[in-house]
């Protein structure tokens, strides 16, 4: 008895010794690596919330489009379908459904009569036919955004380490994993996310060219460049920073003591590598403008169609077809902007001031003090003591900014999102230097403390509706009535909603609400849009549910009637506006508008 007592005791310190060394390296790596600890820690609860978020939340109205569009590039090569959008995002949150095997539908010849009928019909039919897959789908999807947010989160951390030091990059991940604008945008299947991420990168491995311009980091600046073309149109801004950097390396190779013609030779050797990465994204693939496509330029630009013929067709020697085309339509959407609101008022070329507006509405009020604070703290340390460091945020954040303002497609302030990244790194090192105070420390100590719980506080106080979030600023109106579309609603609180209605013996309802459409069916909610169609008639429903942005009213269209005539622009924005001063049953997600009407 003793003899085996005594075997399994020294058979257990064999096993247990093992683990024992195990912990023991790992606490050795923790106290060697603290800050990455602290880092990934930040992280990890960050995923936990996103994560929690993917359970709570359905599709939202872009996500319809943007996951059939990217399996149908993934796997057919096929770049037609959504083309506004480049294929990189959509393809990457796309590659798990490789596993689960969803139905493929081909576009239908029938509903081809221009890029948008085709990209429609498609979603449409890929939903249909893949209802059994519908929740694997949204949520295998979405696990590659967070993927993505998360690689953005370490990003920040080695841009602000490498500028700051290790504290104020911990100080800047803990700013970026608790404010309710990324949180909100951090699982969504779009590119603006992706876009904060590859913009961002661009600086990162361009500070490390400038820093020491090798062909090495020159070709690191090139994909990085590549990536971000592929990522988002707006990126575009890439390739002038590009050429602006290789005329100063030029001009000034003497004084950075550098062969005269390296700064070209390296901006030379990016661009081809810009060229390579661009045309991967699209399999390399140059298929002609297809016959609706090229209807589609006559009869939105009949005055530039031989022009853009010819660009179409030379141009596709270079970079892909589709690659030209898209951005085409990106420069369409751009000329012709996107109807919008800002407090109150309406406009479809939007103003010059409505993303610091919204970023001032949308984002924490604590984060939003610290930005402010933080940016003049920049400014004074480049004009008083010169220090370089802040050449690296304060530029990419102005240009950035400079290119917003005057953009015409003001639909949300997911869109600004580069710009955040930037100011978490600034107050992540404005912090650092707060708790570097020696007199009043404990003061110092209390306000970084103050300032970070109060984030904490906000980002918890808003779970897990962050897409409509706004600030104690926005307190005298509701929220519909300071910003519109994806700010205030985006149609992923239609399982909330259905469950509301199956509770009350409901199955169906009439709405304005984004992407209802698409998502209330999977719900078992006959949805009935509320704006009248010539021929059908809209069911008299116990209940209406409203979107905030159609109450709004900046999103609302309004169908031609039989004789084919359509509301005037006041009517179209206030068609709903019955609703704006009746109290509803049901505020769903605060974004969704429940009334019962009979």
């Amino acid at each position: 008895m003793e003899d085996a007592l005594k075997q399994k005791q020294e058979a257990g310190v064999t096993i247990g010794e093992p683990i024992a060394r195990a912990f023991a390296a790992l606490q050795r790596l923790v106290a060697v690596r603290k800050a990455e600890a602290v880092c990934a820690a930040l992280l990890l609860l960050m995923a936990a919330n996103l994560f929690g978020q993917i359970s709570r939340k359905s599709l939202t109205n872009d996500e319809m489009i943007h996951i059939p569009a990217g399996y149908y590039h993934l796997v057919a090569g096929y770049f037609q379908l959504n083309n506004e959008h480049p294929p990189l995002v959509k393809m990457w949150a796309a590659l798990p459904l490789l596993f689960i095997q969803p139905n493929e539908p081909p576009p239908a010849k029938d509903e081809a009569e221009h890029n948008m009928n085709l990209t429609w019909g498609y979603q449409s039919r890929f939903w249909n036919d893949n209802a059994e897959h519908f929740e694997a789908i949204i949520f295998w999807t979405r696990a590659f955004i967070i993927i993505t947010t998360l690689a953005l989160g370490v990003l920040i951390f080695l841009y602000a380490r490498d500028l700051f030091g290790p504290r104020a990059a911990c100080l800047s991940v803990a700013l970026f994993a608790v404010e309710p604008t990324v949180l909100a945008h951090g699982r969504i299947v779009h590119t603006d996310m992706a876009a904060a991420l590859v913009y961002l990168l661009f600086f990162y491995v361009l500070r490390g060219y400038v820093k020491n311009p090798t062909w090495r980091r020159a070709l690191l600046v090139g994909l990085a460049s590549g990536i971000a073309l592929v990522t988002k149109f707006s990126m575009i801004i890439m390739l002038p920073l590009l050429a602006c950097l290789a005329l100063v390396g030029t001009v000034f190779a003497a004084r950075l003591k550098a062969p005269g013609r390296r700064p070209l030779l390296h901006a030379a050797f990016a661009f081809l590598m810009v060229l390579m990465v661009v045309n991967a994204a699209y399999y390399f693939r140059r298929p002609p403008i297809t016959t609706p496509d090229v209807a589609w330029v006559k009869l939105q630009s009949p005055e530039k169609f031989d022009n853009l013929m010819a660009v179409f067709h030379w141009g596709s020697t270079v970079v892909p077809t589709y690659f030209l085309f898209g951005f085409y339509n990106f420069w369409l959407h751009t000329k012709h902007g996107h109807p919008t609101s800002l407090l109150g008022h309406y406009s479809s070329l939007g103003w010059w001031y409505y993303f610091p507006v919204a970023f001032a509405l949308k984002t924490s009020l604590p984060f939003l003090i610290l930005s402010i604070a933080s940016l003049f703290w920049a400014l004074w340390r480049l004009a008083v003591n010169r220090d370089p460091r802040f050449l690296w945020l304060v530029i990419p954040l102005l240009i950035y900014l400079a290119v917003s303002m005057i953009s015409t497609i003001d639909i949300g302030v997911r869109h600004f999102l580069p710009v955040y990244m930037f100011l978490f790194t600034l107050g992540g090192a404005l912090l650092d230097r707060l708790l570097r105070v020696r007199y009043p420390r404990h003061f110092a100590i209390a306000l970084v403390a103050l300032l970070l719980s109060w984030t904490t506080v906000e980002a918890l106080r808003a779970y897990p509706d962050y897409v409509p979030y706004m600030n104690q600023l926005a307190s005298s109106h509701p929220h519909w009535w300071y910003l519109s579309d994806s700010n205030v609603e985006w149609g992923d609180d239609a399982r909330d909603l259905a469950e509301y209605l199956h509770a009350r013996g409901e199955t169906e309802v009439r709405g304005a609400i984004s992407g209802g459409w698409g998502t209330l069916a999977r719900y078992g909610i006959a949805y009935h849009e509320i704006f009248p169609k010539p021929g059908v008639k809209i069911p008299d429903t116990r209940y209406v549910a409203i979107g905030a942005s159609f109450l709004n009213g900046s999103t609302i269209a309004v169908p031609a009637d039989e004789n084919g005539h359509f509301v005037t622009e006041e009517q179209r924005v206030n068609y709903l506006a019955e609703y704006r001063t009746l109290k509803p049953e049901a505020v769903i997600g605060n974004s969704i508008y429940v009334y019962r009407v009979k």
